[in-house]
């Protein structure tokens, strides 16, 4: 099936499958698996996305968490990092990168920014370290190797009614 996808997404699922077993789905774009390890959900997708922070790098892997993002901090996870999505109304909050220890990195991060413990700036500097260190050398940082923190059970505000 990933015959044709390009080398980091053919990688990205090999290591997924690896830690977690064969997807719960596939097709010819992408693969999908449900509840693995601490995610809610783990997609593998054939489609790179061209992302510069914190150096060029296709986004293929995507994993995401309850989570319930404060309304004041929206604005300052997508300056933090464009591959970090939070949405509120399914209480999710995921990241997108190449390597899951990446997401893990990323997500720590953006928690550290929602709890109001780290700004915007010094994020993006950790984050970046923390990048460099392990191409240089293979350092895997702490918060690149699991959750720090526990994501809620159910998460999400449907909002209210106005009609």
């Amino acid at each position: 099936m990933t015959a044709n996808w390009p080398e980091t997404s053919k990688r990205a699922a090999a290591d997924m499958m690896r830690k977690y077993g064969m997807p719960n789905q596939a097709t010819p774009f992408i693969m999908i698996w449900h509840n693995n390890g601490p995610w809610k959900w783990t997609t593998v997708s054939g489609m790179e996305i061209r992302h510069n922070f914190p150096m060029p790098h296709p986004d293929v892997l995507e994993q995401a968490i309850n989570y319930d993002l404060p309304l004041d901090r929206y604005d300052d996870i997508a300056t933090y990092d464009g591959s970090v999505m939070a949405e509120r109304t399914k209480g999710e909050m995921s990241s997108r990168c190449d390597m899951e220890a990446a997401n893990f990195l990323a997500l720590n991060l953006a928690h550290e920014i929602a709890g109001g413990r780290m700004s915007v700036e010094d994020a993006r500097t950790y984050y970046a370290r923390a990048i460099a260190a392990f191409k240089r050398d293979g350092t895997l940082h702490a918060y690149m190797q699991r959750l720090h923190f526990t994501p809620p059970e159910t998460a999400g505000d449907p909002d209210r009614a106005v009609l």
